[in-house]
């Protein structure tokens, strides 16, 4: 998962929570919106995070060339 999920899970579940949508009563009685919004919030916080972390370690990597003469 890339920072871009983890944005879209961020506001599709702070639009879950908040109740900013109207959803069909067939769905709102077999689902809880609140507890689907909160599970994406934090599904989507700890990838934003994850994918700060493994950029991080990407930019932190060294090459060494090593180079042999013959005399």
């Amino acid at each position: 998962m890339g920072i871009g999920v983890g944005i879209v899970l961020l506001v599709v579940g702070l639009v879950l929570v908040t109740g900013s949508v109207n959803l069909p009563e067939a769905i709102n009685q077999n689902i809880a919106t609140d507890t689907v919004g909160w599970i994406c919030v934090v599904v989507g916080a700890l990838s934003l995070v994850l994918a700060l972390v493994i950029n991080q370690q990407r930019t932190r990597t060294t090459h060494v060339e090593e180079r042999r003469y013959e005399a």
